[in-house]
């Protein structure tokens, strides 16, 4: 089988070089960055001119991408997937999106005649690495079936969660959680900082105690190095918990909790961090009181 990966950078990268490494299927990458093509070539890869060239070459075609508006362009636009890929063609989806535009680009694949899973992932760029990462799919069941063993080649679980749409929320929900545990794992690192208490020995309390979470985990493993070179982008983290409210405005879910993290995010942002790790939010409260936490 020829299977085609559009977006080969910090997430695609990993994957599509698992799928290289764990597979027998024939590979062709195609990526803005001609580094991130090398990276997958190296290992046997064959890289492509144009998204267009990727969806005519190939049995099924693979993106992922940063942003919705970046995806529906890349899938549906000229040039794109559905105007080039042969009807049967299977398009699978792994950015995060919002419900309704992978609806919209599902509703344009079916009138070419390609299925769409749409398969959004969690675990960040080490265990995309790794190949651990968490595949949230929703889509036709058969369609999910016949492409789970190429699903489970690049990750460690992977949940269908039912129709197009699900995966997104899925993910959604999964990001709001991990985000606003980060965003509490900012204040309480604070206070402990303020407090005198030996910040080393209160980490080794919480990841051990009821106050654990993966959130937490990277907040206190950033903050206490002083580390916040992206492992996940604070723009993009952003650009989720948006589509997380606007998700919850849509179902008349009232905001509490995440839209004081949105705030938290934009004043972060709004200093110049969005290319930073998400846990930059921190910086927010060691700006505000003139302290850092690792000092």
């Amino acid at each position: 089988m020829k299977v085609g990966f559009i977006g080969v950078g910090n997430m695609g990268g990993p994957m599509c070089r698992n799928i290289i490494r764990n597979t027998n299927h024939e590979v062709v990458v195609f990526d803005l960055s001609a580094d991130a093509i090398k990276a997958c070539t190296d290992l046997g890869a064959s890289s492509a001119t144009s998204v267009a060239d990727v969806a005519a070459r190939c049995d099924v075609v693979i993106t992922s991408l940063p942003i919705p508006r970046v995806v529906e362009d890349v899938a549906l636009g000229a040039g794109g997937i559905a105007e080039a890929a042969k009807p049967g063609t299977v398009f699978i989806d792994l950015s995060t999106n919002s419900p309704a535009t992978a609806k919209r680009v599902a509703d344009g694949m079916r009138a070419k005649g390609i299925a769409m899973l749409e398969a959004p992932v969690s675990g960040g760029t080490s265990r995309a690495t790794d190949g651990t990462i968490v595949i949230m799919v929703g889509g036709d069941t058969a369609v999910f079936e016949q492409q789970l063993p190429l699903l489970r080649s690049f990750s460690g679980e992977v949940i269908h969660l039912g129709e197009i749409g699900f995966g997104s929320t899925a993910k959604l929900i999964n990001n709001m959680l991990a985000f606003c545990n980060s965003a509490a794992a900012a204040e309480a690192l604070m206070i402990g900082k303020r407090s005198g208490i030996d910040l080393a020995k209160l980490d080794t309390v919480i990841r051990n105690a009821s106050g654990m979470s993966t959130g937490y985990a990277n907040m206190a493993k950033k903050t206490l190095a002083g580390d916040f070179a992206p492992t996940f982008a604070l723009d993009l983290a952003h650009k989720d918990l948006r589509l997380a409210l606007e998700l919850a405005d849509e179902l008349g879910v009232p905001g509490l909790i995440a839209p004081q993290v949105m705030s938290l995010m934009r004043m972060a942002r709004g200093m110049g961090l969005g290319p930073s790790d998400s846990c930059a939010m921190m910086r927010v409260y060691e700006t505000a009181l003139g302290e850092d936490v690792r000092s």
